[in-house]
């Protein structure tokens, strides 16, 4: 990110609550909205730091923007935004975070702040974030006997497994260092979750 101020794209279908997300972000951020797909594919472009992004709309869907995002390799924090309750299927998704509908001022305060921070990680922590958020969203959302019968679930845990030694590492040099004392505690925070369940 160029400056302190991210730049937002918010991307939802109805007006009125796009506008409301723009109204309470407004005063934090460089804001431009999007009311369909096609709108946000013109949009996003490198100067895009954020973009909060609906899944379920007319024409292009989220997913489908998603994937337009990732294949352009643009260097963006990517939250859904979402009435699109979460299921397996966002295991391969290429999103750092999750909300959904319906959302609060807070929420969506918080979502931008965490993923503003996230965007001065390297890839590594980026990735560590992504995949653990997914994880605590399955968690919150499935049964124990359906995460313990996914592959994918399997696969998830197993991957940050091995990201978290690499992270630990990655912290320990962090720490030596000034400015990292919120992404010591993020990642403090995710170890006592990943613990506990």
């Amino acid at each position: 990110m160029a400056t302190d101020t991210p730049s937002v794209l918010i991307v939802e279908d109805e007006p009125d609550l796009a506008n409301l997300y723009a109204a309470w972000l407004g005063d934090t951020c460089d804001l431009e909205t999007a009311y369909d797909g096609e709108t946000a594919l013109d949009a996003i472009d490198e100067t895009v730091d954020i973009v909060l992004l609906d899944r379920r709309m007319p024409g292009l869907s989220g997913d489908t923007i998603l994937e337009t995002i990732r294949d352009r390799e643009l260097d963006c924090r990517v939250a859904m935004v979402t009435a699109v309750e979460p299921d397996f299927d966002i295991i391969e998704m290429g999103f750092d975070d999750y909300l959904v509908k319906p959302v609060s001022k807070a929420e969506l305060r918080r979502i931008v702040d965490q993923l503003t921070l996230r965007s001065s990680y390297d890839a590594q922590l980026q990735e560590f974030f992504a995949l653990a958020s997914k994880k605590a969203l399955l968690d919150a959302q499935k049964t124990d006997a359906e995460l313990k019968s996914s592959q994918e679930y399997a696969q998830l845990r197993d991957r940050l497994a091995v990201l978290r030694v690499q992270v630990n590492d990655t912290m320990e040099e962090l720490l030596e260092q000034d400015g990292y004392r919120q992404l010591c505690q993020d990642i403090a925070r995710d170890s006592i979750l990943q613990e506990s369940n």
